[in-house]
C-alpha cells in the first residue's frame, strides 16, 4: 500500500486502555508509512496503574502526558478536553483512536469532533443501560460522534442499529483477547505460587462511596471459606484509611497493590473464582475458563452471563457464598473474536483514510 505519511494518535488514559492499546500500537508498527503517537491523559497518575504498563507491554513514551489525575468528572473531563485539543492543532492528525468508555474517550472524542478529525473508537456498541454509570454516558456520546466503530459482538452490532448507526461498524473481536493470546501463546503470564484463593477488585463508586456498602463487602469477602486476595484500586484505599477511617484488619483477607497487567493475569490464572465490579476483567476471568462473580446491577459484557460463567450480584451480597458452590461451567473459545481484532482495526483505519483522501483529490 503506498501512502502518504500519515499521523495516527491513540488516546490513552486508564489501566485497561493501556493494555488494549498494546496490540494496536503492535499492528500499526507493520505500517512504515504511519506515524503512531500515543497521548497519556493523566487519568490514572500512580506508577501502578499507569507507568508500569509502558514498562511491561513495550509501549513507547507517550508524546505528551497531561495531568488530568484525582479531579471530579468535570474538571477532568474538561482539562483532557482542552489539553487533547491543543495537541490535535499542533500534530494534525488523520485521525485519532480513542478506547471503551472513560473520561478519557470522551474528552479527547469531543476535541477531535469539533475539530473535524476523524474518529475510531474501539470497544463500540456496548451498553449497561445504566445511566448513573458515567461510563455509560461517556460510551453513549462517543459512539454517536464517531467514524468508525469496533465492535466486539454482535450484540454490539444490533445495539448500534437501534440506535440508528449502521455506517463503519466493523465486527472484529476484542482487542485485550489479542493481548493476552499473546501472552498465553509466549508463556510469559508468571507463575505467582498462590493457590485457594478468590481474587477480587473493587473501585466503581457505586460500590466505595458509601462506607456502609463498602464495609459491607469487606464483611462479606472476609467471612467466604477461601483467602481472598485483593488488588485495591488506590482511590478505593484513599476512602477506606482517609475518608472512613477503617483500618484494614480483615483476617482472610489480603490487600496487595494494583498489580501490572501480567501479574494480574497470573493473579487470575491461578485463582478459583474472580469477584470484581471491573469491566475487562469479566472477559478476562472468561477466556482463562475462570468462574466470575461481579459485584453490580448490570454488565456490558452480557455474553459471559451465559452458563453461569459470570453472575451478577448487588443488593444480597450472601448469593456470592451459594454462587461459589456451582461447578462444570461450559466457556465459548470463541466469544469476543479469535485474538486478530488488532490487525482488522489497523487494515479498515488506513483504508478509512485512503479512501478518505482519494474522495478529497477527486
Amino acid at each position: 500500500m503506498n501512502l502518504n505519511k500519515l499521523k495516527i494518535i491513540s488516546i490513552i488514559g486508564a489501566r485497561p486502555q493501556f493494555i488494549k492499546a498494546s496490540p494496536i500500537e503492535l499492528a500499526f508498527s507493520k505500517y512504515p508509512n504511519v506515524d503512531f503517537y500515543s497521548i497519556h491523559t493523566g487519568q490514572h497518575y500512580d506508577t501502578n496503574m499507569s507507568e508500569i504498563f509502558f514498562n511491561q507491554l513495550k509501549l513507547k513514551q507517550p508524546y505528551k502526558t497531561l495531568e488530568s489525575g484525582g479531579k471530579s468528572h468535570g474538571k477532568q473531563t474538561a482539562d483532557i478536553l482542552v489539553g487533547i485539543e491543543e495537541l490535535l492543532l499542533e500534530i494534525k492528525p488523520n485521525l485519532i483512536i480513542v478506547y471503551g468508555d472513560t473520561n478519557s474517550t470522551i474528552g479527547a472524542a469531543l476535541a477531535a469532533a469539533k475539530l473535524h478529525i476523524p474518529i475510531a473508537h474501539i470497544e463500540a456498541g456496548l451498553r449497561s443501560f445504566n445511566k448513573q454509570m458515567p461510563e455509560e454516558v461517556n460510551r453513549i456520546l462517543t459512539d454517536h460522534i464517531s467514524d468508525l466503530l469496533f465492535v466486539p459482538s454482535e450484540n454490539a452490532v444490533s445495539q448500534l442499529a437501534s440506535e440508528g448507526i449502521t455506517k463503519q461498524v466493523f465486527l472484529c473481536g476484542d482487542v485485550m483477547k489479542d493481548i493476552m493470546k499473546i501472552c498465553l501463546d509466549q508463556n510469559i503470564i508468571p507463575d505467582n505460587n498462590n493457590k485457594n484463593y478468590y481474587y477480587t477488585t473493587i473501585h466503581r463508586p457505586y460500590n466505595t462511596d458509601d462506607k456502609e456498602r463498602l464495609i459491607s463487602i469487606l464483611n462479606t469477602l472476609n467471612a467466604l471459606d477461601k483467602k481472598v486476595i485483593f488488588s485495591i484500586h488506590p482511590r478505593t484505599l484513599n476512602l477506606l484509611k482517609n475518608t472512613y477511617q477503617v483500618e484494614l484488619n480483615f483476617n482472610n483477607i489480603e490487600f496487595i497493590e494494583p498489580q501490572g497487567y501480567f501479574d494480574n493475569l497470573a493473579y487470575l490464572k491461578n485463582c478459583d473464582c474472580v469477584i470484581t465490579d471491573s469491566g475487562g476483567m469479566q472477559k478476562e476471568a472468561y477466556w482463562l475458563q475462570k468462574k466470575c462473580i461481579t459485584i453490580r446491577k448490570e454488565t456490558e459484557w452480557s455474553e459471559t452471563l451465559e452458563n453461569g460463567c459470570n453472575t451478577l450480584v448487588f443488593d444480597n451480597l450472601n448469593e456470592i457464598e451459594n454462587i461459589l458452590k456451582t461447578e462444570n461451567l461450559q466457556f465459548d473459545n470463541t466469544l469476543y473474536g479469535t485474538a486478530n481484532a488488532s490487525e482488522i482495526i489497523a487494515e479498515s483505519i488506513i483504508d478509512f483514510i485512503k479512501n478518505s483522501s482519494s474522495t478529497k483529490t477527486n
